[in-house]
């Protein structure tokens, strides 16, 4: 439901009766307030990102770094792995909240699609969640599961400030609400905040800025004023996963200061980021995504800068996701996916953050175990001074043509998933290993697509062309209608198809 485009089909949009009542008049001063704000942001993000296309880079700023200190809530010192999935599928919200992860984030943003039905469940479930009423019905033992009480510090991720709500025009110019808005505004008015075990606490998507942060900082206060709230109630940590924001950590916390928590290397919307900002620079095509080491230097450097900004101020700094994901039913790769989750968490330790990201209740453990203590706010880097973020990848990886089908798979299944109401899908490659795959790889394999065509890149004595991209289109298109995955369906593969080489065609990398 952001800015329509011809590439999709127009989804079912809320009409007033299908929303709380008084919802509205609840929202237009708020959509007054804060729409026309979010829209003159949106506008320097598409400037900044014509200049660094032009070479002017995101850079360190020069100003002295500033130190702002925290007093982080007890309720909230041990987030040693908080563990994310869709908010609009009640069993795994449940089921989350009962691993005894030390934090889970119900997610309204990139693992759930982005259409008015799974939006409207999506927040009910968020509610029930937080006030400790939401349950399923369990299909396979029978009976009914809630949720078991417990110190979990639940969050919402909300939409992204790129975002627009379809179907809701409040002011005169007839200007879409603000998704980030609508999200937030829709669960606070249900909300009764009584009922919630700790202060509300919200997930920041897709920042580019610390300006930004005074966006979202404002609109925390005004919505506990309309809830007769202390003006610091609200909560929050926030997403890195934009190249820019990578450079402005300092003053994001800053402006945010009586709310935030910690911050969050989102490292697939980060290498994505990366990517398109640097989509112009031949020496930047980054190698098949499945060998890139998780100890990269564009992403080691950014821990470290991460773990000193964080812990000079007090705050949490949170690992990122592991797309491999484990397999109960055959061992192998099963131990496989443990593996690799264990070995890329005890690096996310060794560098001092404080927590990761997982999806699966089988990885809570094994998360945790690699954090040995409630959180590491001992650990800096105080000589590091301005770390450089954009060491190119030369030496790390391969460039290959099965790794150019990979991405052309993942982005055809993705959109199909899309297209049947997933936000997120677990997609097995060639190798059978199951990954959960959104929005964020979704971008990377779109964008590796693009920069291997547009810098005709040759792997195996192929060389990257347009045509040659068509053609593995193509290509995979039949292998996946011969071979279809659970839940793939030819009519919706053949759109997806279309959609996802159309999307690349167009340029269109922005997160959706």
């Amino acid at each position: 439901m952001g800015t329509p485009s011809t590439l999709f089909p127009v989804n079912r949009i809320p009409s007033p009766d299908e929303l709380s009542p008084g919802f509205l008049d609840f929202l237009r001063p708020l959509d007054a307030r804060f729409t026309p704000s979010q829209r003159a942001l949106k506008e320097w993000r598409k400037l900044r990102l014509q200049e660094a296309h032009a070479g002017k880079l995101p850079d360190h700023l020069s100003v002295p770094q500033r130190t702002t200190l925290i007093n982080l809530p007890d309720w909230c010192q041990d987030q040693r792995n908080q563990m994310t999935g869709p908010a609009d599928d009640a069993e795994l919200v449940v089921k989350m909240l009962n691993s005894g992860a030390p934090g889970v984030m119900i997610d309204l943003e990139d693992s759930e699609a982005n259409c008015w039905p799974n939006l409207k469940l999506g927040i009910a479930n968020a509610v029930a969640a937080l006030q400790g009423t939401l349950t399923y019905e369990d299909k396979k033992r029978g009976g009914t599961v809630g949720i078991k009480p417990s110190k979990t510090v639940v969050f919402v991720r909300p939409r992204g400030l790129h975002m627009s709500q379809g179907g809701v025009f409040l002011e005169k110019l007839n200007i879409p609400v603000s998704a980030s808005l609508f999200d937030l505004a829709l669960l606070v008015y249900q909300l009764d905040f009584g009922k919630l075990k700790h202060p509300l606490c919200i997930y920041i998507p897709k920042s580019e800025s610390a300006e930004e942060a005074l966006w979202w900082r404002d609109l925390f206060r005004a919505l506990a004023r309309a809830k007769d709230a202390p003006p610091d109630y609200i909560k929050c940590m926030a997403l890195v996963e934009s190249h820019p924001l990578a450079y402005e950590m300092d003053d994001f916390i800053l402006n945010l200061r009586d709310h935030l928590l910690g911050l969050n290397l989102g490292r697939w919307d980060y290498m994505a980021s990366l990517i398109h900002f640097m989509l112009e620079d031949p020496r930047w095509v980054l190698p098949d995504r499945d060998s890139i080491p998780h100890d990269v230097p564009f992403f080691q450097n950014l821990r470290e800068l991460m773990v000193e900004t964080c812990h000079r101020s007090g705050i949490l700094a949170i690992g990122g996701m592991t797309a491999l994901f484990p397999d109960r039913t055959d061992p192998d790769l099963d131990r496989f996916a443990k593996e690799v989750l264990a070995r890329d968490k005890a690096n996310e330790a060794a560098v001092g953050m404080d927590g990761a990201w997982t999806g699966h209740p089988d990885q809570n453990e094994i998360a945790v175990e690699k954090f040995p203590h409630p959180n590491q706010l001992h650990v800096r880097y105080p000589h590091l001074g301005q770390p450089d973020l954009r060491p190119l990848p030369t030496g790390v990886g391969t460039i290959s043509l099965e790794g150019t089908r990979a991405a052309v798979r993942t982005a055809i299944l993705y959109r199909e998933g899309v297209l049947a109401g997933k936000g997120a899908r677990l997609i097995r490659g060639r190798d059978k290993r199951p990954r959960m795959e959104d929005l964020a790889t979704d971008r990377i394999c779109r964008l590796m697509i693009e920069q291997r065509v547009r810098h005709d890149v040759c792997a195996d004595g192929v060389q990257h062309t347009h045509g040659l991209r068509t053609r593995l289109f193509d290509e995979e298109l039949a292998h996946i209608l011969a071979e279809p995955p659970p839940g793939t369906t030819p009519e919706t593969a053949k759109r997806a198809r279309q959609i996802a080489e159309e999307m690349i065609i167009r340029e269109e990398f922005d997160p959706r």
